[in-house]
């Protein structure tokens, strides 16, 4: 297989625009006392931007060659780098102390990436990764924004979200030919949910959004729920419900 094809199956584009890394470092804003989690330092140009002030830098990458090359570039005890699939790998090292996740992620598993995070809700000081802008306006969405879905309503649970910036397909050594944005995830310092809780709810999201034209009522025929004594109109759709009446169904019913 030819590195380029191994890049496109790993979804490896690698930032190279020195004024957008700028802008990133200075928007994560590292500090002495920072433990850090990348995922996907690829060739480690933001890794290399958080060296300068943190303590600790746990990176991991999919791609073997990667990760022997930044063991050989940065050789300290003070970073780690893994081999490894972060959606198969534990990530259960996250719950020993806070961590600061950041990263470059590959674009077709983004989504997954962010949903495993959300059970580490706990241990996370606070997430900045840049992502295809599509996926960041369904993480970033608000009620009856358009991008409101299953998506943005999981993470508003746990998550205040931001869209900090776009970056261009001219800033990667290999163009995508999508637009990129830079998002930060910060916890909830009252999150609407425990972490024990999320299964149950996210099973309640997918159920909501299992058919976006019926009304909430139909796809939630299955469970008794007064909807009259929740104020939420049975006809409206999934996409027209804000997360604190998410949060109402969810607190009335069983799963």
């Amino acid at each position: 297989m030819s590195d380029r094809s191994q890049r496109r199956k790993f979804g490896q584009n690698y930032l190279i625009d020195p004024v957008i890394l700028f802008e990133i470092e200075k928007a994560i804003n590292p500090q002495k006392n920072n433990l850090f989690f990348e995922i996907g330092p690829g060739k480690g140009a933001l890794t290399e931007k958080l060296m300068s002030q943190s303590i600790k830098i746990i990176a991991m990458d999919i791609d073997q060659k990667n990760i022997d090359m930044l063991k050989q570039k940065y050789s300290t005890s003070k970073y780690q780098f893994i081999h490894g699939d972060v959606l198969k790998e534990s990530l259960n090292f996250l719950s020993t102390k806070k961590h600061r996740i950041v990263g470059n992620l590959p674009y077709n598993i983004s989504t997954q990436i962010i949903l495993k995070l959300l059970k580490y809700f706990n241990a996370i000081e606070d997430i900045h990764f840049l992502v295809q802008k599509e996926v960041a306006n369904r993480i970033c969405a608000s009620h009856l924004s358009g991008d409101w879905g299953r998506l943005g309503v999981k993470i508003s649970a746990f998550f205040q979200t931001d869209i900090l910036f776009n970056v261009p397909p001219e800033s990667f050594d290999i163009k995508p030919k999508v637009q990129s944005s830079f998002v930060r995830l910060i916890p909830r310092s009252a999150p609407y949910i425990s972490k024990n809780e999320y299964i149950k709810f996210s099973t309640l999201i997918d159920q909501c959004f299992a058919n976006k034209r019926k009304g909430i009522k139909n796809n939630l025929k299955k469970f008794d729920i007064d909807f009259q004594q929740l104020a939420i109109n049975p006809l409206s759709r999934a996409q027209e419900l804000s997360i604190e009446e998410f949060i109402s169904i969810f607190r009335v019913i069983d799963i």
